[in-house]
């Protein structure tokens, strides 16, 4: 890489800031290139050269709070759709988890640009991520994100007798999706009728459309873990702040 890229790309890349962090701090004149502040927006760097900040970005961007809720049923992630509630509505004091170890003070504030790092559908409970913090979110939902999630899933099957063998093996690799191949999974189960499934990768509905494939109906479905982060002991409809070391 020796052609000059976008100052705001080069600092995500970096992991010092999601671009639209980068582009704010650029116009308040608290980016420096080789020790030269650069305030113009779309300036360009070629990638050996030192990029860093000024105290003001890192101290803003530590303002910034990451919240882990336990979704119901009936909550969708993001924007409000068909007259179902967004899972932010949830996040108001009388619903944090009493045992929540974290000492931060819950403010009005956190609430502005705080969005789900990942979704989880309206018919699914668990672990959903929301966060001000754009490093947060490209860490779980960018491109090149290889945080595994895990999922619990009580299944029927559909056809008689049980699932075979083979099946199951199509499901940790093998099927294919939107005319392109899933990522291998991990699927394994953990009782009559519940499967693990352990997948890198979050394509709309993907579990219920995997059990599809293989004739498998989903009963229940619940996310437990995002990369080392676990739903624990959290109860639904109720969420914490994440702890400063907590990492995903």
């Amino acid at each position: 890489m020796t052609e000059p890229v976008r100052l705001s790309k080069r600092m995500s890349e970096l992991g010092l800031s999601s671009r639209r962090e980068a582009d704010d701090w650029i116009a308040k004149g608290w980016v420096r290139v080789d020790g030269q502040v650069v305030s113009e927006l779309g300036s360009k760097v070629l990638p050996h050269q030192k990029i860093t900040v000024e105290r003001q970005a890192a101290a803003e961007q530590s303002k910034r709070v990451t919240v882990l809720i336990n979704k119901p049923v009936g909550y969708v992630s993001g924007q409000a759709e068909d007259g179902y509630k967004p899972a932010v509505t949830l996040i108001k004091p009388e619903n944090r988890w009493p045992d929540d170890p974290s000492p931060e003070q819950f403010h009005p504030t956190q609430l502005r640009s705080l969005v789900p790092a990942g979704r989880l559908d309206i018919d699914s409970v668990g672990l959903l991520v929301l966060t001000q913090d754009g490093r947060i979110a490209k860490q779980l939902i960018g491109e090149n994100t290889s945080v595994e999630k895990e999922y619990l899933v009580r299944v029927q099957y559909t056809k008689p007798g049980t699932l075979p063998e083979s099946e199951l093996k199509k499901l940790n690799q093998g099927l294919w999706m939107d005319g392109k191949p899933l990522l291998p999974a991990k699927v394994r189960w953990q009782n009559d009728d519940q499967l693990s499934f352990t997948l890198r990768e979050g394509r709309k509905r993907q579990i219920r459309r995997m059990c599809d494939m293989v004739g498998l109906k989903v009963l229940g479905l619940k996310r437990v873990r995002i990369g080392k982060v676990k739903l624990g002991d959290l109860p639904p409809g109720q969420w914490r702040y994440l702890r400063p070391d907590e990492q995903f």
